[in-house]
């Protein structure tokens, strides 16, 4: 298959500016089809993207710490029905009506437990305030996110589909159960065993480290720190520097860096039943509707990882029936089309562009008609 159709797409997003930096990572039956760096990794300073450049993750975290929890539970230390407040005594919400959420662990892995993303929650007086895992703090996971205890969730546990903190909140309870940080956990039951040799918590090479940039009317903009977007798209606080401040929590929905070969190698060992880290049960049920019927995105359900499409159309994409997708509003996308044993892998740093503006339907359609 040909993938000039791809190259034209990173040529035109790039000549034109849209996209500042990217690397796109085509596999096919386990094998790399199409692998390319092109534009900057720092724009002022003329450096170049490489295959190897470091990007701020945003959600594309979230897979990985799912795919860390259900290692653990493959190897029984935690179950997914077990409740919440087994683990995090100190995280206590309540249904809308008042009464106590009954939040267990499966809530959390499929974005049904009520939770949202709510950016007026980082608006608050300082003593109130909540992180929503993208800005800086000096906040530990229970100092920020005890604050939401006797507050009332959005929805009752279960009931609806919402994205949400709910990745940052799983991952105190994997801290809890590996009985150390959120990193260590996650290099013991996943980047380890797959050689994610990049994918932590803090930049492991930080001359390899893309610059995030930041939309605006004019074009990509070295991204401010903090940089408020306020668009449709997304309404949130980025701090570029939040990487590097060791005292900020660690944020499962949105705190790692890593580059595009760590997420391939993760969402490749999901494609293929899982092995080492989990069962091929689980990696199947992962790429598998988990929230039945509950309302949630257009066109779309959601497994463990990401979304599935069930209706091109309603979801508003080229990517057919049954492909599995998310990505990370630092810059990237990815998606994976079972029936036709492909993943593809784009980074940017480009906010939101990269993520969610039109270049990521340029590049699904692109791979799609190259099919």
């Amino acid at each position: 298959m040909s993938m000039d159709r791809v190259n034209d797409v990173l040529d035109r997003v790039t000549g034109s500016g849209r996209i500042t930096g990217a690397v796109v990572l085509i596999y096919r039956d386990g094998e790399p089809i199409f692998e390319r760096a092109v534009g900057f990794q720092d724009r002022e300073a003329a450096v170049p993207v490489r295959l190897d450049t470091i990007f701020r993750y945003a959600s594309v975290t979230k897979p990985i710490v799912a795919a860390t929890t259900l290692s653990m539970v493959d190897r029984g230390l935690l179950s997914l029905s077990d409740p919440v407040a087994d683990y995090l005594p100190w995280f206590r919400p309540l249904n809308p009506d008042g009464t106590l959420a009954d939040l267990r662990v499966r809530h959390l892995i499929t974005h049904t437990s009520g939770l949202i993303y709510d950016a007026s929650l980082e608006g608050l007086e300082p003593e109130r305030a909540v992180n929503q895992g993208l800005g800086n703090t000096n906040l530990s996971l229970e100092q920020n996110f005890s604050r939401l205890s006797g507050t009332r969730l959005a929805f009752r546990p279960g009931d609806q589909w919402a994205y949400s903190t709910a990745i940052d909140v799983l991952g105190a309870v994997v801290e809890r159960v590996h009985g150390a940080s959120l990193e260590d956990a996650v290099v013991h039951h996943v980047a380890g065993p797959l050689q994610m040799r990049d994918a932590r918590f803090h930049v492991t090479d930080l001359s390899r480290l893309a610059v995030a940039y930041a939309d605006s009317t004019d074009g990509p903009i070295r991204m401010p720190d903090p940089w408020h977007s306020r668009s449709e798209r997304f309404d949130g606080v980025f701090s570029p520097s939040r990487i590097f401040n060791a005292q900020a929590f660690q944020s499962g929905g949105a705190g790692m860096a890593g580059t595009a070969r760590d997420v391939m190698r993760l969402l490749e060992t999901i494609r293929t039943g899982g092995d080492p880290i989990f069962s091929a049960y689980l990696a199947e049920a992962g790429l598998s509707n988990q929230i039945g019927q509950v309302a949630g995105n257009p066109g779309q359900r959601f497994g463990y990882f990401g979304a599935i499409i069930t209706d091109s159309l309603a979801a508003g994409t080229a990517l057919p029936k049954g492909a599995i997708q998310w990505g990370g509003v630092y810059g990237n996308t990815w998606f994976i089309l079972p029936e036709q044993g492909m993943t593809v892998v784009s980074l940017t740093n480009n906010a939101l562009e990269g993520c969610n503006g039109p270049y990521v339907e340029m590049l699904r359609a692109a791979v799609c008609k190259s099919l």
